[in-house]
């Protein structure tokens, strides 16, 4: 389980580092989380990690706020 969570944290890091991940990570989440892992899992887990990995994108950046202001 610790591993899985240094690997959301490294797709998390890429999405915010890397453009061109990011880019790719928005337009095929599979493929890239996939690239990163370096093993095809099943669609049920792998949409756990982009779920996992889209709230932490949103709520270390901008996504938060704009949540927030939906709020009132």
């Amino acid at each position: 389980m610790e591993d899985l969570k240094e690997k959301i944290e490294e797709i998390v890091n890429k999405v915010k580092n890397d453009e061109n991940f990011a880019k790719t990570f928005k337009e095929n989440p599979i493929k890239a989380v996939e690239s990163v892992l370096g093993v095809d899992l099943p669609d049920e887990k792998i949409n756990e990690i982009i779920t996992a990995v889209k709230a932490k994108v949103n709520l270390d950046g901008s996504g938060l706020m704009d949540k927030i202001k939906g709020l009132f």
